[in-house]
């Protein structure tokens, strides 16, 4: 779950009243399985994002819920080695906060940072693929498509934008400089349009082109054709995804773009 998904549930638990704990890693050395920062909701029969699971996680949820039970209203710390106390291979230490889950609580909680700021083109079935992947993960995202019946009915979380306009390519002008682009249209030509739009900005952090090897060629040739330096074409990814995975199917395809985006926002 998204830090941007795990504040929507928070503020949906604080306006039914439903009482609930903030599980939050203060404190995390060696090998460890969350941050310092990472936090879990506990409430009496529901449990919404992750300290790390394993035995950690089932000690936590029962410390927080034995807090509900008695109305315990103050905080509390507790710390744990993770090998000797708990037999968990990590090899770490964490020292976890808990605390009654209130506004006040909420206020401190700091604004999620995105991995990376998106720009994704596309609501067909890859496209759709990528923001149910891309859901549970902190980042920003524009989704964008000229046709309204192509986007799914229901809400989209917090950190996903639907965008619907007829000149689609406009929407590359006003993106922030880093931004990341996929471009994955049912139109060939709106391809090479979007694509052309982002190369002639070139403060792009990826850019990826659904297609094939043959189209990346035939691309190539037109905007070498009509002048754009070729020190930039060659920062177009295109086909997109990880090599190396076969398949085609959007879901296994989603999964080796929203990689190979995780990758490329890593710096690697």
């Amino acid at each position: 779950m998204s830090t941007a998904a795990l504040q929507a549930t928070a503020r949906e638990w604080l306006a039914r009243g439903e009482p609930a704990i903030e599980v939050r890693v203060a404190e995390a050395h060696g090998s460890a399985p969350r941050e310092a920062g990472a936090r879990m909701l506990v409430a009496a029969r529901r449990v919404a994002g992750t300290v790390g699971g394993g035995h950690l996680e089932l000690q936590a949820i029962q410390i927080a819920r034995d807090m509900l039970a008695a109305g315990e209203t103050l905080p509390r710390e507790k710390h744990f080695p993770l090998g000797p106390a708990l037999g968990q291979c990590c090899g770490g230490a964490v020292t976890l906060a808990f605390e009654p889950l209130t506004d006040a609580v909420m206020a401190n909680w700091p604004a999620p940072k995105p991995r990376f700021n998106l720009q994704l083109y596309g609501a067909g079935h890859v496209g759709r693929a990528i923001v149910h992947l891309l859901s549970g993960i902190d980042c920003k995202v524009q989704w964008i498509d000229e046709r309204e019946e192509e986007f799914p009915e229901g809400p989209l979380p917090p950190h996903i934008e639907k965008v619907c306009v007829d000149a689609v390519e406009g929407e590359v002008d006003i993106a922030e400089p880093g931004t990341f682009y996929l471009v994955l249209t049912h139109n060939h030509d709106l391809d090479m349009r979007i694509t052309e739009a982002v190369l002639r900005r070139g403060d792009f952090g990826f850019l990826g082109l659904i297609g094939s090897q043959t189209k990346r060629a035939r691309f190539l040739h037109r905007f070498e054709a009509r002048g754009i330096p070729a020190e930039t074409l060659s920062r177009m990814t295109c086909p997109i995804g990880i090599p190396g995975i076969e398949g085609k199917e959007p879901e296994v395809l989603a999964i080796a773009v929203v990689g190979q985006l995780l990758q490329v926002a890593s710096g690697k």
